[in-house]
């Protein structure tokens, strides 16, 4: 692509060689070549927020002007959702009108030209090298390199390794670009992992339709790649594994599978048979790969036979005693191994394109060995990929030592099924899972295939969650998790695009109010439990602030302080409500109708401190009052049985905000 200085080069270049070479004598008037307005300079310093983290950013000069017609031309690795998310994307940052063509075709008279192509192709090298990003280096799959500085000749260039590499450079493209300009910087990017997403694994009531072509679409706008339909309670899936899909439920999963293919998602088929499966019969063999063949014929790729959650102290049937023996784990593993080695031979090795099995094992955390893990180590194909969940069902952590010595147990190594925010077990009772993707350390995508998140039944409100995993699993060398916290309120509170993806402007109000309320939802608990995040940290840093400015003499300053942050509270829930996507509102409502009384619980009671310190116990014991009856309506709020299991009181910084409110009488 020539800018315009070096086409106006080219034309004197080669009118001088038609009069020397060919005695040229054509004097007619030629067209005048079209022109722009001039460029205005926007000179810009620093780097904007791009989630996931790139793996490498750096400024190259002034930020690119975004007016009038821009012309965008592309590759053919570059396909119909790649080109209409770059249309959405210049026509929000400011210009009057994009035009896509391909290469060869006549240019248009624009005041910017983007190239979008493949990394290695002669122009797009050409114009990374004139902007500063040198010879072409490999780029591993979905890598992309984008490139692009203002001044007086503004360009713009986007290098990918393919076609999900192109979407992902212009969903980057989407972040670094504001209202009337896009910033001059270069970005090397690939991913760390190359499976990154989520696994709808949970129990109870399954996802809609609806949130599920949503979730695709976001896993999009944050670079996932993976999603795994596992749903427990979708009998099709466990219970009636056998049975094809009612027409209108296939008809339902295949434009799941059309919209994971728009947004660059591996849409993962999951299949349960370990209920009622008889491993040694053939015809329950057939069934299950008549299941899997009907879902390839749909357009499916990626297939996962989960064997998690189920007894190996029984049979299905008395052919597998025969065959392998009494009950017992050894007896499970091997059972299990030799179905899964069938599939992966006869039936993903005969379908062209298949990924290899995916596979969840009935013993799928911790890093000690058994007789089960030995059988599955020692017969299962190494090819197939095994999940593990960590040093436990719900982990404190998930370390690389951890997933090393996992390594060893297993033989391989392994695809991480990370049990959080999932809310489905007793000791997550009336919680919802705002804090963010903490305790995973970096290293990890050395040691693992991949990582899939476990949601929680509440779509929307696993974005939170979602967000950091994908942030962690594309760069975690650099990942920072208050980072990508902020990032999920920022991606929350943006403007919506006709796709669905924040605009360019995220809402500061509601960024705010957005971090208040993830922070009284910050406690996430073992299955015990006992929290591996702490509840409210900045509420409780707060508090803390509050005893030591009281305790030290300057009761009004602690009182005024806290108290502000108490009314941060209050305000929370009316602008989420106004200023969050509607779905995340509807997904967190009796959490945000509890926020509300539990701040001005909080507000009371401030008001009954600031009375004491008056010396007016009257109007202290009238505001305590207050304070319990705020408290009593919060407290009856409850989870509904449509939303989420188990069903329970709804919780709100519990042993923070409620240890406060009881223990302020007494402070004296």
């Amino acid at each position: 692509m020539l800018g315009r200085n070096a086409r106006r080069r080219f034309a004197v270049a080669a009118t001088l060689v038609c009069a020397v070479l060919a005695g040229c004598t054509n004097t007619a008037p030629q067209a005048p070549e079209p022109t722009a307005p001039p460029q205005r300079s926007l000179p810009a310093t620093g780097l904007p927020q791009v989630t996931p983290q790139p793996q490498e950013m750096k400024r190259l000069g002034d930020d690119i002007p975004v007016q009038g017609k821009v012309e965008v031309i592309v590759d053919p690795l570059v396909d119909q959702p790649t080109r209409d998310l770059a249309v959405q994307v210049l026509r929000l940052a400011g210009a009057s009108d994009v035009v896509v063509r391909d290469p060869g075709q006549p240019a248009e008279d624009a005041t910017l030209r983007i190239r979008i192509g493949d990394r290695v192709s002669p122009s797009v090298v050409k114009g990374l090298q004139e902007v500063g990003y040198g010879a072409p280096a490999p780029l591993p799959a979905e890598g992309y390199v984008l490139a692009g500085r203002g001044g007086g000749d503004p360009t713009l260039f986007i290098g990918a390794s393919d076609a999900a590499g192109a979407y992902y450079g212009v969903q980057t493209l989407r972040q670094i670009a504001s209202p009337g300009r896009i910033a001059g910087v270069g970005i090397v990017d690939h991913p760390s992992m190359p499976l990154r997403g989520s696994i709808e694994g949970f129990y109870g009531p399954p996802w809609t339709h609806a949130e599920r072509m949503d979730q695709l679409a976001f896993y999009g706008d944050v670079k996932l790649n993976t999603y795994i339909y596992a749903p427990k309670d979708d009998p099709y899936h466990r219970e009636k594994w056998r049975e094809p899909y009612p027409a209108d439920k296939l008809a339902e999963v295949q434009q799941l599978i059309r919209q994971a293919g728009t947004h660059h998602v591996k849409f993962t088929f999951a299949l349960s048979p370990g209920t009622s499966i008889c491993y040694s019969d053939d015809a329950d063999f057939r069934a299950l790969v008549a299941k899997l063949r009907a879902m390839y014929d749909s357009g499916v790729r990626d297939f996962s036979v989960p064997l998690d959650d189920i007894s190996y102290t029984r049979w299905n049937c008395a052919g597998d005693e025969a065959k392998y023996g009494p009950p017992s784990e050894g007896a499970a593993g091997r059972a299990q191994a030799e179905l899964l080695n069938r599939v992966q031979r006869e039936f993903v090795d005969t379908h062209p394109g298949v990924a290899p099995l995916q596979f969840v094992p009935t013993e799928y955390s911790d890093v000690a060995d058994s007789a089960y893990k030995t059988a599955i180590r020692s017969t299962l194909d190494p090819r197939v990929l095994v999940m593990w969940t960590g040093d436990g069902v719900i982990p404190r952590q998930i370390t690389v030592s951890d997933a090393q010595q996992a390594e060893k147990v297993w033989g391989r190594k392994l695809f991480l099924w990370d049990n959080y925010p999932v809310n489905d077990f007793d000791g997550s009772v009336g919680r919802v899972m705002l804090g963010p993707y903490d305790k995973r350390q970096p290293g990890l995508s050395g040691q693992l295939a991949g990582v899939v998140v476990n949601p929680m039944n509440q779509a929307a409100a696993s974005k939170v969650v979602e967000l950091g995993a994908a942030d962690f699993a594309w760069n975690d060398a650099a990942f920072d998790p208050q980072r990508a916290w902020r990032a999920a309120a920022e991606y929350l509170a943006g403007r919506r695009m006709a796709g669905g993806s924040p605009g360019l402007v995220a809402d500061p109000a509601t960024v705010s109010a957005l971090l208040v309320f993830f922070d009284l939802e910050h406690m996430a608990p073992l299955a015990s439990g006992r929290p591996w995040l702490p509840p409210a940290p900045e509420l409780a840093r707060r508090i803390q602030d509050f005893r030591t400015k009281w305790d030290g003499g300057d009761r009004a300053g602690a009182v005024r302080e806290l108290r502000d942050y108490a009314q941060a509270i209050v305000a929370a829930p009316q602008q989420i409500g106004s200023g969050a996507p509607a779905d995340f509102v509807s997904d967190v409502k009796p959490w945000l109708a509890a926020t509300e009384l539990w701040g001005n619980a909080l507000v009371a009671t401030m008001d009954g401190l600031q009375a004491r310190a008056d010396g007016d116990e009257g109007r202290t014991f009238e505001h305590f009052s207050a304070a319990r009856q705020f408290v009593e309506r919060a407290r009856q709020i409850r989870t509904s049985p449509d939303e989420v299991r188990p069903q329970g009181q709804v919780l709100v910084a519990d042993g923070v905000l409620d240890t406060f409110i009881d223990q302020a009488p007494n402070i004296r």
